[in-house]
C-alpha cells in the first residue's frame, strides 16, 4: 500500500499535468486569437497601402492633367494677348487712315448780296418750319455711326425723350445746314456719339459738337474707341461722364440711364 508521501506525490503530479494541460490549451488560444488578429492586421494594412498607392497615382494623374491644361491656358492667354494687340494695332491704323482720309480744313464760305438774301429767307422758313423744342440734340458720324444712332434715337423715344436726329427732322429740298442750326438752338442737351470716324473730325461733326460744348448737358457716347482716343480729339470730352457702347451695356441699357438726364419734364 503507497504511502502518504507517494499519494501526495502523485497528487502533485495529477495537478501539475492539470496546470501543464490547461496553459497549452490557453496558449493555443491566445495564439489563435492574436494570429487572427495579426491576419486582420495585414489585410487591413494591406488594403490601405493599395488605397494609398491609388490615390498616389490618382494625384500623379491629377498634377499632369493640370499641368497639360496650365500650359493650354497659357497658350490660349498668349494668342489672346497677340491678338487683341493685333486688333489695337489694327484699329488704331484704321483711325489714323479715317483722320486722313475724313479730316479736311475749314474754309471761310463767301456769298455774294443775293445769295445772303436767299440765305436769310431760308434761316427764316426753316425757323418756322419746325418750331417743336427738343430735348436732345444727336451728333454722330455716318460712315460708322448711324446705325448705332438710329438704334439709341429709337430707344430714348421709347422713353418718351424727344430726340433731334437728321434723318427725321431735315427737310428735303431745305438748307440742311439751317435746319441744323436751328435743330442744334431748339435742342436743350445734346448727346455725341463719339466713333472713329467722329473723331477723325469732318466739318459738319465738328461744327456740330462746337454748339453743343456751350450745352448745359452734353452725354459723350462711345463706339469703337476709347476715351483715351477721345481724349486726342478733345481735352473736354474725356471729363464728361458718358457710356461706352459694348457687349456689356447695349444701346437700350444707356438710354434707360440718359433719358432721366435729358427729358424734359411737363409742368403740371
Amino acid at each position: 500500500m503507497p504511502s502518504h508521501a507517494q499519494i501526495m506525490r502523485q497528487i502533485q503530479q495529477k495537478l501539475e499535468r492539470a496546470a501543464r494541460e490547461q496553459q497549452r490549451k490557453i496558449d493555443q488560444h491566445n495564439k489563435k486569437v492574436v494570429d487572427e488578429y495579426n491576419r486582420e492586421v495585414r489585410k487591413i494594412n494591406a488594403a490601405n497601402r493599395a488605397q494609398v498607392k491609388a490615390i498616389n497615382e490618382h494625384n500623379r494623374n491629377v498634377e499632369q492633367y493640370n499641368k497639360k491644361n496650365m500650359e493650354k491656358v497659357q497658350r490660349f492667354n498668349t494668342e489672346v494677348d497677340r491678338a487683341n494687340l493685333q486688333n489695337h494695332n489694327k484699329n488704331k491704323l484704321l483711325l489714323s487712315s479715317i483722320r486722313q482720309q475724313l479730316r479736311t480744313p475749314t474754309s471761310s464760305i463767301r456769298y455774294t448780296p443775293v445769295e445772303e438774301s436767299l440765305a436769310d429767307r431760308v434761316y427764316e422758313a426753316v425757323s418756322k418750319a419746325d418750331s417743336r423744342e427738343y430735348d436732345v440734340f444727336l451728333s454722330y458720324a455716318k460712315i460708322d455711326g448711324y446705325e448705332t444712332a438710329s438704334n439709341l434715337r429709337e430707344e430714348l423715344e421709347k422713353l418718351g425723350v424727344s430726340v433731334w436726329f437728321d434723318e427725321v427732322a431735315i427737310i428735303p429740298g431745305k438748307s440742311q445746314s439751317l435746319q441744323m442750326d436751328a435743330g442744334l438752338r431748339k435742342a436743350r442737351a445734346g448727346i455725341a456719339l463719339l466713333t472713329p470716324a467722329y473723331l477723325a473730325g469732318r466739318f459738319w461733326t465738328e461744327r456740330e459738337l462746337g454748339v453743343l460744348l456751350n450745352k448745359e448737358t452734353l452725354i459723350p457716347v462711345l463706339k469703337g474707341c476709347t476715351f483715351e482716343d477721345v481724349s486726342e480729339y478733345s481735352g473736354i470730352l474725356p471729363d464728361l461722364a458718358g457710356f461706352v457702347i459694348d457687349e456689356d451695356q447695349s444701346e437700350e441699357a444707356i438710354a434707360l440711364k440718359i433719358a432721366p438726364a435729358v427729358k424734359i419734364e411737363e409742368l403740371e
